[in-house]
């Protein structure tokens, strides 16, 4: 199985780079973090619990996303080798053999990933340490370490996820109670989104907005409901087809179609954007209102807080939008065939950009309606607490910001996908796929 793992990976590496780049960068975060523990052991006692916290909130949060993340490329990466997989059924390959070559092929990319993460993250590791610096949340003559706790953080937790991602992708690839399959996936978005809820119950029920535990349970708040939704999504496009079922004209009669028939693909790429939007909106407007709030925290605290926030919103971000581009580009590539099909059907070149283009609108769109509603579960309770007002009275600039880069990324990514899925004939893309 070691063997055919490797050849296959070898063969389809052009279908392996997206889940290699989302372990690889949930490396890098990973290591970064854990890296302050090594710097840790050079600090003062007060110095050293700040370090601890940052690493422990932000590499912990770090864990589910990257997990949550890596699971679902690899998920969209085996159901896109569904006919390879039966062909192995069918020559006596076993559900037990089909999971190990899943396994083994996910660990390997685990471990190249973490092999390739070791100098970015080493790097980037100094980097953040020079951010306090800066910032003056520890002593300018503490020197930065790179050791064995993040290498073994980094090494231990990308593994661990890699193979429960590759659990459950091949899980799916190796059983057809596909609807058992769905009411879990329903019943575990259902529960993680209470749990969301509950968070921003919490924040307005216990807290009086004084204590620096206050962003921790808020901020989770945003981060549970995304994730909740995002697992949520196939059962969302289901519902969203069936809105969008009137329109009428050829484009949107193929929107709807797609939709419908790409249903976990579409799941897939809509998971990112909710996380995107849900999370950056809710930390970023958590921070604001604390900056504008007149119940601020301690001072020795508030820093750090602000700092750590600022942080993990650039981390999510970034890794939401990564793992954005990568989904919509390989579910994009991976239709060159469907795409080559519309063309002999009769649709121009042009048609089948703007097809793909009002899907990618729907998904933006959706993406960013169900991340604004994730992004609530911390805004509003935090804004209750801090200002006795359901709403902040603050800027809608950072929102917007938030909506088009959003929104940008996936047109973008998805109409550049697509002029290159259908750049060559469209016989050939038939013949050759």
């Amino acid at each position: 199985m070691f063997r055919l793992a490797v050849r296959s990976i070898r063969y389809r590496a052009g279908s392996f780079v997206a889940s290699l780049l989302t372990l690889t960068l949930g490396a890098i975060i990973l290591m970064t973090f854990a890296a302050l523990l090594d710097t840790s052991a050079d600090a003062d006692a007060q110095t050293a619990e700040t370090l601890t916290i940052m690493a422990s909130v932000v590499g912990g949060w770090g864990l589910v996303i990257v997990t949550f993340a890596a699971a679902s490329t690899l998920t969209l990466q085996v159901r896109q080798r569904s006919t390879e997989m039966a062909l192995l059924r069918t020559v006596g390959a076993t559900p037990a053999q089909i999971r190990r070559l899943v396994l083994i092929e996910s660990v390997t990319l685990a471990l190249i990933a973490v092999l390739i993460a070791l100098v970015p993250s080493r790097l980037t590791s100094h980097v953040l340490v020079d951010l306090l610096k800066d910032a003056r949340q520890v002593p300018a003559e503490l020197p930065a370490a790179f050791g064995p706790i993040a290498i073994g953080i980094g090494l231990g937790v990308t593994l661990a996820s890699a193979v429960l991602a590759a659990l459950l992708a091949a899980r799916r690839a190796t059983t057809a109670r596909q609807r058992g399959r769905s009411r879990a996936r329903l019943i575990a978005g259902a529960a993680v989104l209470v749990a969301g809820i509950s968070s921003g119950t919490v924040v307005m029920v216990v807290f009086d907005g004084t204590e620096p535990a206050i962003m921790a349970f808020s901020g989770q708040g945003a981060i549970l409901c995304a994730i909740g939704l995002a697992l949520l999504s196939p059962p969302i496009i289901t519902a969203i087809a069936t809105l969008l079922s009137p329109l009428r004209g050829v484009r949107g009669y193929l929107t709807v179609l797609n939709l419908r028939g790409h249903t976990h693909q579409m799941a897939t790429a809509l998971a990112p954007i909710i996380l995107f939007t849900g999370l950056a909106t809710g930390t970023l407007y958590m921070q604001r209102i604390e900056n504008e709030s007149g119940t601020r925290m301690p001072a020795h605290v508030a820093p750090t807080i602000e700092t750590l926030n600022y942080v993990v919103v650039g981390m999510v971000t970034l890794f939401a939008a990564v793992m954005l581009i990568n989904t919509v580009v390989a579910a994009t590539l991976y239709r060159r065939r469907e795409f080559g099909q519309f063309r002999l059907a009769g649709s121009t070149r042009p048609q089948v950009l703007g097809m793909v283009g009002a899907e990618a609108s729907v998904l933006a769109g959706t993406g960013v309606l169900f991340g604004t509603l994730a992004a609530t579960a911390t805004v509003i309770p935090y804004s209750v607490v801090k200002t006795n007002s359901v709403l902040p009275d603050t800027t809608i600039t950072i929102y917007l910001a938030v909506v088009l880069t959003a929104a940008a990324l996936t047109l973008v990514t998805s109409v550049v996908s697509a002029r290159r899925a259908t750049n060559r004939p469209a016989i050939e893309t038939v013949r050759v796929d």
